[in-house]
């Protein structure tokens, strides 16, 4: 995979929403075109120290935090990781053998629409608090900017590292 993917343009002008989810959606569609095209081997190929740095780590564990910081905070979903986490807390990097690369991704898609219909049904303003700690909307869908965009660097050298594919 060497074209660059359509991905969405994100506005210039515009509302705080539509930037805010324009950039999340960038950074999504980024995972994904990184993350594409790839063999199973190379998807779970650890060219760094971190055994838990693969593509495919990187992918479980984005899927997870989009369920995490949408559903289970914002949208006041049961944590049903929270015990494994406790036990491992890198377990969603830990890939089960025979998960497809294709599998991770399409679940990443889903969760990530799911995401969608979440905050659209949110004011940037609402507070949810989870743990004992209070946060309005807006700082989770920033956080999640943030950590997407973290990992698409990751997603860059690991790509570049595979099979020398580079790019915005």
């Amino acid at each position: 995979m060497t074209e660059r993917p359509r991905r969405p343009e994100v506005p210039l002008t515009g509302g705080e929403r539509e930037i805010l989810t324009g950039l999340l959606d960038y950074h999504r569609a980024t995972v994904a075109w990184k993350s594409g095209g790839l063999t199973e081997d190379q998807a779970r190929r650890a060219h760094l120290p971190s055994e838990l740095t693969t593509v495919a780590g990187l992918i479980a564990h984005l899927t997870l935090n989009e369920w995490f910081w949408f559903a289970v905070v914002v949208d006041g979903e049961e944590d049903t990781w929270a015990e494994r986490l406790e036990l491992d807390p890198d377990a969603e990097f830990r890939v089960p053998p025979g998960t497809t690369v294709e599998t991770l991704l399409a679940d990443y898609e889903t969760q990530c629409a799911r995401s969608r219909e979440i905050i659209a049904k949110h004011s940037f303003d609402d507070e949810v608090t989870h743990k004992h700690e209070t946060f309005n909307v807006r700082w989770v869908l920033t956080h999640m900017i943030e950590e997407t965009a973290r990992h698409v660097g990751h997603l860059d050298v690991l790509r570049e590292l595979t099979d020398g594919l580079t790019g915005e």
